[in-house]
């Protein structure tokens, strides 16, 4: 008799080991999901901001057309993307589109003078930002829950569950490179 109690609490602890665990999965999970959510909520504002700054700046920019083209082609690539790589992908091409804009502003002093340009790229600048912050927490969301599913005992549950790796929002090769700069005169 005293060796089935002994089962059945030994029985009844590993129930609520494997229930803990897999409830700590699912939060886990939730958290990427999170995560993700206000990555696409700064990705949605920079996609809106974009066809404001090209109206801004499309009468000052008259011999700059294909660039400006360019970025709103870009923009509609990253709004069609699917998944966490093809968004990541798409989002550095319009990245790097946007900060060759920018790089172009110095030679429109108008452009520069226009306290609307000003405010949209101030806008887009702390949109950026934004999003940087919000790669991070995903990337470090998605660090958590992928260590979880492939640690032991985690490894089994994630499996008998069908947890899958989640994918990071991998920096964009332009981002990584380091400006270069040339004090020559």
């Amino acid at each position: 008799m005293a060796g089935l109690t002994i089962f059945f609490i030994i029985l009844g602890l590993l129930v609520l080991f494997v229930i803990g665990l897999y409830n700590s999965l699912i939060r886990a999970r939730i958290q990427v999901d999170n995560a993700w959510a206000q990555i696409d909520t700064q990705l949605k504002r920079r996609h809106d901001l974009i066809p404001n700054l090209i109206n801004a700046v499309k009468g000052y920019m008259k011999y700059e057309q294909e660039t400006l083209s360019k970025i709103v082609e870009a923009r509609n690539k990253a709004i069609s993307a699917k998944g966490v790589g093809d968004i990541s992908r798409a989002e550095g091409e319009l990245s790097g589109l946007l900060t060759n804009l920018f790089a172009l502003f110095e030679n429109y002093p108008e452009l520069k003078a226009s306290q609307n340009v000003l405010n949209l790229q101030e806008q887009l600048t702390t949109t950026e930002n934004q999003i940087a912050f919000a790669r991070q927490h995903y990337n470090d969301s998605v660090m958590q829950y992928n260590t979880k599913i492939q640690q032991f005992p985690g490894n089994i549950i994630a499996s008998m569950f069908s947890f899958e790796k989640k994918e990071f929002f991998e920096i964009p090769e332009a981002e990584k490179s380091v400006p270069q700069v040339n004090l020559d005169i």
